[in-house]
């Protein structure tokens, strides 16, 4: 691709780093940007700058926050002792769009997978495993997507926190084997929390 401006160039190869995105639909975004009231794209810059610079995880969860403490763990009708355990942020959000759920949730990060160089250590499984230690949960519910790397993860865990005699249950699956969390529609993935099964359970049916 022939460029006739080494600016442009460079807005392009920056948007196509984008997940999704290639050199012919990043020109095209680039070049509406171009074409927008400078205003408007210096909006966008400064939003994108201000999310990156002063963004917060919250302390408990590991949700994405404006906050030191996320809104749903500050919320005190919340039951904080059953935790949800989800790969990112729009696990969380799929899962509360049911209005199904009223607990914590536990934000991993990713999940465990050895061909991308992914370990343990990269995720938040070691402050999941101190919250369990401290008797502060009653129930932990695995809702990783159904793949192999979610299983991986979910098992690995398990055993983790094995000692501690937690209940620990998944969520039922309605959801496809190999689908991802944020794509199932609300109604099945609300069923799914409602009509989860101990954690056990799945792994004699694998």
């Amino acid at each position: 691709m022939e460029f006739s401006s080494k600016l442009l160039e460079n807005a392009v190869a920056e948007m196509s780093q984008l997940p999704g995105i290639g050199k012919r639909t990043a020109l095209r975004l680039v070049l509406h940007l171009l074409k927008q009231p400078e205003d408007q794209t210096t909006a966008l810059s400064e939003a994108l700058t201000m999310m990156r610079n002063e963004i917060n995880f919250c302390k408990n969860c590991h949700n994405i926050s404006d906050t030191a403490l996320c809104e749903i763990c500050a919320n005190h009708n919340r039951n904080e002792r059953l935790v949800c355990v989800v790969e990112d942020i729009r696990d969380v959000m799929a899962i509360e769009n049911t209005s199904q759920f009223r607990g914590h949730y536990h934000v991993l990060g990713g999940k465990i997978s050895p061909m991308d160089g992914i370990g343990p250590g990269d995720l938040t499984i070691h402050s999941l495993v101190e919250k369990v230690k401290s008797g502060t949960i009653d129930e932990l519910i695995f809702a990783l997507s159904s793949t192999m790397e979610g299983d991986t993860t979910n098992f690995y865990i398990f055993k983790q926190i094995e000692p501690y005699n937690i209940l620990t249950t998944t969520i039922a699956r309605g959801i496809a084997v190999g689908d991802e969390l944020e794509y199932a529609d609300e109604v099945t993935l609300g069923r799914s929390i409602l009509n989860r099964i101990p954690f056990e359970n799945s792994l004699k049916s694998t």
